[in-house]
């Protein structure tokens, strides 16, 4: 059978111009490799697109050619759902140039935007415009608005605003055949069939490509308050959380969970990180308060309750931001996590969730569990104690050959999702499925459950041409 790629090629460059296509392995290998280098692929070529006729342009083309696509935004997957395939079969569909703010309409407090602007551009656009969006995740210097829908990104602030779907109105989608669906509607309230909007969050770029989208804006916070606590254990972090949600449920914007093992790592790799502390700790926490109210009274209702905290031993210490520069040197702790990590050795990572009530527990049972499986492995949980996710990271015993420790990956996932599964939770709370986890989905979501999936699948994309090997076994 002839290949169909070089005629393929040839109609997009035709159609995109010189600068829509990619064909050099010079210019594709970036492309072609998650960040958590777990997967390296091989892409024929590049699809760049600079507007929204021409993904539907590329993608009628593609499908076409029967040409598999692999839509990437920043690249920043931690499961591998962005890269394509080493047969060379795969073409990817960049979204960067895709990168316009539309509008921002702040007595709406709405945002339009296109696919490829960045997460940190889109935030920084609705903050000139007086307003905030609530979506806050490590990659935002570099994650790209299609990529974080299509994934649902959760993040830092998910306690306060919601995940990525919470904040979506409206999308524009481009099909598995080049066809375009506009659903950039504003509207609060739309109560008129299937809410396909949701559909196409969520599903990593496996039913369409999300190519704009509007999102709900907030009012800008005038007062932020943010403190950085040594507790005495997980369940006196989540303690705390009780007491600052007794005081203002509204005002707790991120409550973030950390673990002395994950702290020393950021200290001992990261430049310039430095603890504000008297002296390290074996559990953290990160507390950041914010109200558009003027004079809210946020610092002072943040020291009441640490002092308080202190008083009952839930807390050793604390340290509260005095400036811009101090709350970013703090977040900066909590942010550097994964590079720390990175920089340590191998790492097996798990994005899980249970109920935020269990999250103590979960850490427990899960550190003994991974004890148990590997002698020396070293447990690093962290994250959104706040909404019940929690980064169970596994880091090589000491010594250990990487290589070797990376081929148990599996057997690692497996004895955490088992603790998982002991309390309700989900093996996958905001990071997606990608390559890495499709076969947990029948033990996970069989049944009625999977085979509905399967069906949308079917119906939207029937080739299979949209992101193969992602999110579905």
């Amino acid at each position: 059978m002839p290949d169909p790629i070089p005629s393929l090629l040839d109609a997009l460059r035709s159609a995109l111009g010189p600068a829509g296509l990619l064909t050099d392995p010079a210019d594709t290998a970036a492309y072609a490799e998650d960040w958590r280098r777990l997967y390296q692929g091989h892409a024929r070529a590049v699809i760049r697109p600079s507007d929204t006729a021409q993904v539907a342009t590329a993608m009628r083309l593609c499908a076409e050619a029967g040409v598999p696509v692999v839509p990437q935004g920043g690249n920043t997957s931690m499961v591998g759902g962005a890269t394509p395939d080493a047969d060379g079969s795969e073409v990817v569909l960049s979204l960067a140039r895709l990168n316009r703010v539309r509008e921002v309409d702040a007595r709406d407090l709405t945002m339009t935007l296109e696919a490829g602007v960045t997460l940190k551009a889109a935030q920084d656009s609705a903050a000139a415009s007086g307003c905030l969006l609530g979506l806050s995740i490590s990659s935002e210097g570099s994650a790209q608005i299609g990529g974080v829908l299509a994934t649902n990104a959760g993040g830092n602030n998910t306690v306060r605003y919601g995940n990525a779907r919470d904040l979506v109105l409206g999308l524009e989608v481009v099909l598995a055949d080049g066809s375009v669906w506009n659903g950039l509607r504003r509207l609060r309230k739309d109560n008129t069939g299937y809410a396909l909007r949701q559909l196409f969050v969520g599903s990593e770029g496996t039913l369409g490509i999300i190519t704009a989208a509007v999102l709900k804006l907030a009012p800008r916070p005038r007062e932020t308050a943010v403190a950085l606590c040594a507790a005495a254990s997980p369940e006196a972090a989540l303690a705390l959380f009780g007491r600052f949600q007794a005081y203002d449920p509204g005002a707790i914007q991120a409550f973030e969970y950390m673990s002395g093992q994950g702290m020393g790592f950021v200290l001992r790799h990261i430049p310039g990180a430095v603890l504000p502390l008297a002296r390290p700790a074996d559990h953290y926490v990160l507390v950041e308060l914010a109200t558009p109210r003027q004079d809210g009274g946020l610092r002072a209702g943040l020291e009441a309750v640490l002092e308080a905290a202190l008083e009952s031993g839930l807390i050793a210490d604390a340290a509260i931001a005095e400036s811009d520069a101090q709350r970013a040197a703090i977040w900066r702790l909590r942010e550097e996590h994964s590079e720390a990590q990175k920089r340590e050795g191998a790492s097996v990572k798990n994005d899980v969730s249970v109920p935020v009530s269990a999250v103590p527990d979960f850490i427990a049972a899960a550190t003994a569990a991974c004890a148990a499986l590997m002698p020396g492995i070293r447990a690093v949980p962290f994250g959104h104690l706040g909404d019940g996710n929690i980064h169970f990271n596994l880091e090589q015993p000491e010594g250990a050959d990487p290589a070797w420790f990376l081929a148990q990956d599996h057997a690692i996932m497996d004895t955490v999702n088992a603790v998982v599964r002991r309390f309700d939770g989900s093996f996958s709370a905001e990071h997606g499925v990608g390559r890495l986890k499709p076969y947990m989905m029948p033990a996970w979501r069989g049944g009625a459950e999977l085979e509905t999936m399967r069906r949308i699948k079917a119906a939207l994309d029937p080739r299979g041409l949209l992101n193969p090997g992602k999110v579905l076994p």
